[in-house]
């Protein structure tokens, strides 16, 4: 299966679903209403939106400089450690335990919340968010977004690691290639196979129950959904040999801190704030150099 195939089989999948739970958890009404105002309500999120183009357009161009920079420059492989510090804390590696209940189903079941699933829960707040009556929460979501992104591709250049499938592959099964090996296509566009510490996979998506749980007076029901797939796609990573447990809770908590930025504060803020810094430390300077 081409790249190509991949991707459309991805689109159409995840697009049934975004339909499905936008009728179901937001409702028609609601929906067809934000459509007709959609420009005062793009208008309110542009800023945001651009910073956070912004950060993946310097991620997705940045590539082959960040590999280099990583692997020749600073070369600081965590790998070991990990593997160590999981060993000294577990009799026995947590994802080995969770690969011990290896079964088709069970393994479909993860592969298809790790690339559908977990599709559908980044995009599908986008909309349930935009649907509503002003756009703080959307404005939250996509500044904890970039949060997620800056914070967790900077720890991407600082260390290299690798996780347990690559690692170790006898000890530890590579279960999402062995299943679906088409999606190899896919994760290689999108990823680097030393980008695992923190996992993103689990910081956006927690960061998505978490905006959902402190949302849960507006959209009662995307609590338990989102809660279920979050879970599921923290446990995928680890049962499929992608992420470690360490990769977890680090993405945990970068989860956390990107909903304490997204909620405290916005893009406008920072900005006001930076500049005040600026003023404060080089506008001193600048007058003493005039008198």
């Amino acid at each position: 299966m081409t790249l190509v195939s991949v991707v459309f089989d991805l689109a159409l999948v995840v697009a049934t679903m975004l339909a499905t739970a936008t009728l179901v958890i937001v409702g028609p009404r609601q929906i067809a209403a934000a459509i007709r105002d959609a420009r005062w309500r793009l208008e309110v999120c542009l800023l945001p939106l651009a910073v956070l183009a912004l950060v993946l357009f310097i991620r997705w161009s940045t590539v082959d400089v960040v590999i280099r920079l990583e692997r020749r420059v600073l070369g600081n492989n965590i790998t070991p450690q990990l593997f160590e510090l999981e060993q000294l804390l577990f009799p026995q590696n947590p994802v080995t335990v969770l690969q011990t209940f290896a079964s088709p189903a069970l393994t479909e079941f993860f592969v298809f919340v790790y690339i559908y699933g977990y599709a559908f829960l980044l995009l599908f707040p986008f909309i349930a968010y935009f649907a509503l009556s002003n756009m703080d929460d959307l404005s939250t979501l996509i500044l904890a977004f970039t949060a997620n992104y800056a914070i967790g591709l900077s720890f991407y250049i600082l260390f290299i690691a690798y996780g347990p499938r690559n690692f170790d592959p006898l000890l530890f099964e590579p279960l999402l290639y062995d299943v679906f090996p088409q999606s190899r296509s896919l994760t290689n566009q999108v990823n680097q196979n030393t980008n695992v510490f923190p996992s993103l996979h689990t910081s956006l998506s927690m960061t998505v129950f978490f905006l959902a749980w402190l949302t849960r007076e507006k959209y009662p029901l995307w609590v338990p959904v989102s809660g279920v797939l979050a879970i599921s796609v923290v446990v995928s990573t680890m049962y499929l040999g992608i992420h470690w447990f360490s990769d977890v809770v680090a993405g945990t908590v970068l989860a956390l801190i990107s909903v304490y930025i997204g909620r405290n504060y916005t893009v406008r803020g920072i900005n006001r704030s930076i500049r005040s810094y600026l003023d404060s430390r080089f506008g001193d300077r600048g007058s003493a150099g005039q008198q």
